[in-house]
């Protein structure tokens, strides 16, 4: 980026200035130009998935919640006219034909979209010392791993993992079920109820009165000096991606289930919120591997913690945080509170990703108590952020959506909010999203709901 000062760059002006704003990736190309390029493959993915497939006799015997679907870490994918009609009355736009949700703010197990990569990768881990200790053989029934011997043999080693939150909450639920000693490093913005979630479980959780970042550094020191410790790394873990991934397979399956149509004339706009980047960049990277050019991918992001623009916009990824353009980091979505992206994420997407937004904690607010009324939906405010995506792109001009193959197709386009988390949140902390939401909806609107 050049040294431009931010009167000259208006994109910078924003972004420092904690306006709500669109951007449209120019370095974004077709699929098949770039797909032999990538780090992983389809084959990374599906490998992912028969992993996962493996352990569903494990998950159906240990956590019950699992036995409607077979065993199955899923969520289901709805249609929200209702909340179509209420997002697009509050934000002065058109209610879309078509407005889904996927909602991995109710998965098994975590109740969040990190139940996808954080409980696959700590099955991961288990799999390969099980497998190195001669405890699996071709064929066995993966039940074992609730059996003692496999619980003595995971006592003896330790998985620990830096978090928001809900990472946390993954990594710590699936490593104390199987028997790990696990240890989570939770940040300053980390809700209270998560912590002691955790600890409930006999999870060790080691607070710090720092950002993101400084929780994840902590966390690599700790297991670089522990023999027989497992590093969790949410900024650069392949593993984590993959475990993400596979939504895209499970997700083709749904959209043929209700007769959605996916291709250059029928668009699917998928829009995720954003933190580090592994969550949404494994889903986008699985999406554009079964979908190719008939989706297009919108990261969401807080006005107070846009690191993944900044990081892709500047072209630096992670050598630049948000602090380092004045912003604080600071926001009610504490599951998107990071002040610096993966700078692995960054690198993959930057060919195969549409475009960001931003969304400031008003807007997030707002969209939960709405959820809330038109959908019965009990999602947290970062799981909001994917709502506003669709009247972004109404709003943008011909000009700015020719680049992306959108311009001609918007109004035929099948669009998705990926919901992140919220089911497993107290009521009480429900009633102070949705009480906040009536404030927003009443300062910022004027609507006295």
């Amino acid at each position: 980026m050049a040294q431009a000062s931010a009167a000259h760059d208006p994109v910078l002006d924003d972004l420092q200035h904690c306006r709500e704003r669109l951007w449209i990736n120019p370095k974004v190309t077709t699929f098949e130009s770039v797909k032999t390029q990538l780090p992983l493959s389809f084959a990374d993915i599906e490998e992912a998935s028969a992993r996962l497939e493996r352990f569903a006799a494990y998950f159906q015997a240990v956590f019950p919640e699992t036995a409607e679907r077979a065993g199955m870490i899923e969520s289901k994918l709805i249609r929200i006219d209702d909340g179509a009609n209420a997002v697009a009355d509050l934000l002065g736009a058109e209610t879309p034909s078509q407005l889904l949700m996927k909602c991995d703010s109710h998965l098994p197990i975590s109740g969040s979209i990190k139940a996808r990569g954080g409980i696959y990768e700590v099955l991961q881990y288990a799999e390969q010392l099980a497998e190195a200790h001669g405890l699996l053989h071709e064929g066995i029934d993966y039940t074992c791993f609730d059996s003692a011997p496999f619980k003595a043999l995971f006592a003896q080693h330790g998985i620990v993992v830096g978090s928001t939150g809900n990472l946390g909450l993954s990594i710590g639920i699936m490593s104390a079920k199987l028997g790990f000693k696990v240890t989570v490093h939770m940040s300053a913005d980390a809700r209270e109820w998560k912590k002691a979630m955790l600890r409930a479980k006999g999870v060790n959780v080691v607070e710090h009165t720092s950002d993101y970042s400084v929780a994840v550094a902590q966390g690599r020191e700790e297991a670089l000096a522990t023999p027989g410790c497992h590093f969790v790394d949410d900024e650069d873990s392949k593993t984590l991606f993959l475990g993400y991934s596979v939504a895209a397979l499970r997700l083709k399956q749904q959209l043929a289930a209700q007769q959605i149509t996916v291709d250059a004339e029928h668009p699917l706009i998928v829009y995720l919120p954003c933190g580090v980047g592994g969550g949404p960049g494994g889903v986008a990277f699985g999406l554009k591997h079964v979908f190719g050019d008939a989706v297009h991918c919108f990261f969401a992001e807080p006005t107070h913690s846009p690191c993944m623009l900044l990081g892709m916009y500047s072209g630096l990824h992670n050598g630049i945080s948000v602090q380092d353009i004045g912003l604080d980091n600071l926001t009610c979505a504490d599951g998107l509170a990071v002040g610096r992206p993966s700078a692995f994420v960054g690198a993959v997407m930057e060919p195969l990703l549409d475009g960001l937004y931003t969304v400031n904690d008003d807007t997030l607010h707002a969209l939960v108590k709405l959820m809330t009324d038109a959908e019965a939906l009990s999602i947290e405010p970062s799981a909001a952020a994917g709502l506003p995506g669709f009247a972004w792109l109404q709003k943008a001009s011909h000009e700015t959506l020719a680049p992306i193959g959108l311009a001609d197709h918007l109004a035929n386009a099948t669009h998705l909010a990926w919901a992140t988390g919220g089911n497993m949140v107290p009521e009480e902390e429900r009633a102070k999203y949705y009480a906040l939401g009536e404030k927003a909806l009443k300062a910022a609107w004027g609507i006295p709901r």
